[in-house]
């Protein structure tokens, strides 16, 4: 999909603090896919190329910062952090994950679950592994406005949860209702397209970026879009504007990525 050159107003003052200051902002054209990569997508690449994933190999030790006898065996295991609801409400994000070892982009529950759903966004991929799908793909990832433009951004920016969107509805993490269809991830292409025919920009998984969070490289990458686990009780950040970081060097079930292309071949 074409995205013509346009200037807009990027962020938001109003909502979290990281998506401030609001600020006008150029961006030049690009083409991008309409929806996130599926794993069928990412199937493809594995069997021309034989791409192992971060989560299909053993752990570096040397990630956690401490002697490598002091880390737990089972995080050097090959695997990926799962979405696992607590029993009661936790006090930060890392009391929903678990690491799972086993769990990639094929089998992205872990090894006792199902297979990954063809028309589903792939997910557990690392920031390596989505650079290494876009320079076969002939793609890249986009930058932080160059995604937030594609997604549309209302003026003055809207903050109610979207209804054409994959995002978790009741009392997260405690109930799902599932009142918009889905319960976990969605195929891709479920719910009505924005104004520029694209697909999922908010929701369902959050989409990686090529823009540092920050000046500190350390936080990450920048990720942007929300995902299914976003509610109006916890994260309401199912909103072009909202960015968050995400390490680089683990995967998880709840971020994907898409695709922009500087030209596409005739």
């Amino acid at each position: 999909m074409r995205i013509e050159s346009g200037t807009f107003m990027m962020g938001d003052d109003k909502a979290y603090p990281e998506e401030g200051p609001r600020r006008r902002v150029h961006v030049d054209g690009f083409w991008i896919d309409p929806h996130e990569v599926t794993n069928r997508q990412f199937a493809a690449f594995v069997d021309a190329t034989g791409y192992v994933t971060g989560a299909e190999k053993p752990v570096d030790p040397s990630l956690f910062g401490v002697p490598a006898e002091q880390v737990p065996e089972e995080l050097l295991k090959p695997g990926s952090a799962v979405f696992m609801p607590p029993r009661s409400a936790p006090r930060s994000a890392e009391g929903m994950w678990t690491y799972v070892p086993g769990a990639y982009w094929l089998k992205p529950h872990g090894p006792d679950g199902p297979v990954a759903r063809d028309d589903e966004p792939v997910v557990h991929l690392t920031y390596d592994d989505m650079t290494a799908f876009a320079r076969w793909s002939k793609g890249r990832l986009p930058t932080e406005a160059e995604w937030e433009y594609a997604a549309a951004p209302s003026d003055p920016p809207s903050r109610t949860q979207p209804t054409q969107a994959n995002t978790w509805h009741g009392l997260f993490p405690a109930v799902d209702t599932g009142e918009d269809g889905f319960k976990g991830l969605a195929p891709v292409g479920c719910f009505a397209p924005n104004v520029r025919r694209l697909y999922d920009m908010v929701g369902n998984v959050w989409e990686m970026t090529s823009d540092f969070y920050e000046d500190d490289m350390t936080l990450g990458r920048v990720i942007k879009g929300g995902s299914y686990l976003c509610a109006a009780n916890y994260c309401q950040r199912y909103r072009p504007s909202a960015r968050q970081a995400r390490d680089t060097s683990l995967g998880t079930g709840h971020v994907g990525f898409r695709l922009v292309y500087d030209k596409v071949e005739e």
